[in-house]
């Protein structure tokens, strides 16, 4: 087992966003996570990378409590994340910035650094823009550059959180192929994403999350087809998103 989430909660306050959820993740899985707004899924991305600490509970990596390593630490141990908005260091190019994430998020120096940047940008389509102040970058290369920065700390489990928003269908197309390929290539994914049908094309597994709790987890168009998933997306969005998926 890659990850476990075992019975972690966490609130602000009064209001508690995630009251106890468990959740694994084998390796070289490809999983899409949904839910309605405040439903948890980017706390739980929190809870998983370690920038908020859980209430209780625990996590575990490929079978070691890491529960209280910070950020961080858990980057070092193999855990890669994205933002919804990309968050590059504007006045550095998209290769500095992926140097950066090798050097702090890897611990590597040198030409180690070097190459895992290298790869990245390579990996990420970025080649044409490398020497680019990420500043000045489309949406669609800053998008490119947040999935190379999390690349270049060579993950073994990659958090994307909503890398698809804001594109057009064809942008979102091709960088759906980008991440499939990247799974392809041996990270496991974790995928939250609004863009549902993009999920389901892609995913081996959807886990859908309502109140910071899990109310389905399976086979992709399974879950879609599950009456109390019909309800909370409302029925006619599910059709919508699963014959955009055929198609």
């Amino acid at each position: 087992m890659l990850l476990e989430l075992r019975d972690t909660s966490k609130r602000y306050g009064d209001m508690v966003v995630i009251p106890k959820l468990s959740l694994s993740v084998e390796d070289g899985e490809f999983i899409g996570v949904i839910g309605p707004n405040g439903a948890g899924k980017s706390t739980m991305f929190g809870l998983i990378s370690g920038s908020t600490a859980c209430d209780s509970g625990s996590v575990f990596l490929d079978g070691k409590d890491i529960t209280s390593f910070d950020a961080a630490e858990r980057c070092k141990a193999g855990i890669g994340r994205t933002f919804q908005i990309p968050q590059p260091f504007e006045g550095m190019t998209a290769f500095e910035n992926a140097l950066v994430a090798a050097t702090f998020g890897n611990g590597r120096h040198g030409h180690a650094a070097q190459a895992a940047a290298v790869d990245a940008i390579e990996g990420c389509g970025l080649e044409a823009v490398a020497d680019k102040l990420a500043g000045t970058l489309t949406l669609l290369q800053r998008k490119r550059l947040e999935l190379a920065r999390a690349l270049a700390t060579r993950p073994r489990l990659l958090l994307l959180d909503e890398v698809a928003g804001g594109l057009t269908d064809d942008e979102m197309q091709q960088l759906l192929q980008l991440i499939v390929t990247i799974h392809q290539g041996g990270v496991t994914i974790l995928w939250i994403e609004h863009l549902v049908h993009a999920l389901v094309s892609a995913a081996d597994r959807l886990v859908v999350l309502a109140s910071g709790a899990v109310i389905c987890d399976g086979d992709p168009k399974t879950v879609m087809a599950d009456q109390m998933v019909r309800d909370t997306y409302l029925g006619s969005d599910i059709e919508e998103e699963l014959d955009h998926a055929a198609h």
